[in-house]
């Protein structure tokens, strides 16, 4: 999954990235208010964390632009600001949710969780397609309660076509999703990944639309 993190403060912002690769999101990260707004609104992102103390574009303002251009991507609102009021005009300006720091960290991935799950209609963190369990807080993958052994990115890709289950989604749209910003994209890797995850978990898993990119197979 891939998520914005907009935050000033280069030690928390270090703390989330950190935690959020480890659970498996692909993060990227801006300081500057005017910039995160530019991004969120030019580019596809599953969840936001936007803190409200922004400079150049104050946190709030950066939400009620989105929200006033119909950009509906799930946001978390990180701030130091605890009085309910300014709790109240964030929501009302459009968050779906809200943290005052200091905070923990597992708490942060736990609600980016729920609202990824939320924008996806998915309930828990346990969904089941076909015969397969995805398991979100373990990251895993099992077969009639016997876990898949699946690479990081295997899974990830596995994870990300459940959550858009019924859409197919280009190769553009899993590269940026799943891979990190740093890594070098070959043309074909994700054939290569597709290939990979079909010969684990059986090739009408995932189904190709040829010229238009990959999809849940039929069924799952």
């Amino acid at each position: 999954m891939r998520v914005l993190v907009a935050e000033d403060d280069d030690r928390i912002a270090e703390t989330l990235t950190t935690s959020l690769e480890r659970a498996g999101f692909r993060v990227e990260r801006e300081r500057d208010g005017e910039v995160a707004w530019y991004r969120g609104d030019s580019e596809t992102y599953d969840v936001i964390i936007l803190d409200l103390g922004l400079p150049q574009m104050d946190g709030l303002t950066v939400l009620k632009r989105w929200r006033s251009a119909g950009r509906l991507t799930p946001v978390l609102i990180l701030t130091a600001r605890g009085q309910w009021e300014e709790r109240v005009d964030g929501i009302e300006a459009g968050a779906d949710d809200y943290v005052v720091k200091p905070f923990h960290v597992q708490e942060i991935v736990a609600r980016l969780r729920a609202l990824v799950r939320r924008a996806n209609g998915l309930a828990t963190s346990r969904v089941q397609f076909g015969k397969y369990l995805l398991d979100l807080r373990i990251m895993e993958v099992s077969a009639d309660g016997m876990p898949m052994e699946l690479t990081p990115q295997e899974f990830k890709l596995v994870s990300y076509l459940v959550h858009r289950r019924g859409q197919v989604i280009s190769q553009l749209e899993i590269t940026e999703h799943i891979y990190n910003q740093d890594y070098e994209r070959d043309s074909n890797a994700v054939e290569v990944l597709v290939a990979r995850v079909r010969k684990r978990l059986g090739a009408d898993v995932i189904k190709t639309r040829r010229g238009f990119g990959y999809a849940l197979g039929d069924g799952y």
